[in-house]
């Protein structure tokens, strides 16, 4: 995934900077602007994600996201939690990285939306560290907007969007990994926690 994802920006003329240590264990966790975002992070190292079921059936990335291990969640079935904390144990006790976003959605990157706790609930069974991360985009002036032409959120559909990509001469691209922290004991203050760090490294956008 990490050497298809960098061919993948250069197509898309992605021009991406990051900043900060970038996780070996446990969770990746942070706001959440559109794919681009998962072929950010995947681009920098080697990662799983976790990510909404319906997402697998979307055309060309679905199938590049399957072919990555991708864990997929139901959401609209509550009890898929259970299932997928056990799939997550097994990836980080091998050594793995796990990556979400945990507001459940994407957004226009004004602000960072409230997280949601759910998953990180095995992070305070199992005790794994979390990495907060920021994630922002610029456009060249007169290329349009971010918010509009590269977040990919709202009723917004994937194939006009794509083709609005690949319009763009150059997109930068920043992430601003916090420092790793640990999870305490209660997954509601870890998700709040995790949100403040989240929103403090996008002041820096």
């Amino acid at each position: 995934m990490q050497r298809h994802s960098k061919r993948f920006l250069t197509i898309l003329a992605v021009k991406a900077s990051y900043h900060g240590g970038r996780p070996t264990e446990g969770l990746l966790v942070g706001n959440h602007l559109g794919y681009l975002d998962i072929l950010l992070l995947g681009a920098h190292s080697p990662l799983v994600f976790i990510s909404k079921a319906e997402v697998a059936r979307w055309p060309l990335f679905g199938f590049f996201i399957r072919l990555a291990g991708t864990l997929f969640i139901r959401r609209e079935q509550r009890t898929d939690v259970v299932r997928i904390a056990r799939e997550m144990a097994g990836a980080i006790e091998s050594g793995t990285v796990l990556a979400f976003f945990p507001e459940g959605t994407s957004s226009d990157g004004a602000q960072v939306l409230p997280f949601h706790a759910a998953l990180f609930a095995p992070a305070i069974d199992h005790q794994w560290p979390v990495t907060p991360a920021a994630i922002g985009y610029r456009l060249e002036p007169g290329e349009g907007n971010a918010a509009s032409d590269v977040a990919y959120w709202g009723d917004m559909t994937f194939g006009p969007h794509l083709f609005r990509l690949l319009s763009k001469s150059r997109i930068e691209a920043t992430v601003r990994y916090g420092v790793q922290e640990a999870p305490g004991n209660n997954r509601r203050e870890l998700a709040a926690r995790l949100h403040d760090r989240v929103s403090a490294l996008k002041m820096f956008d």
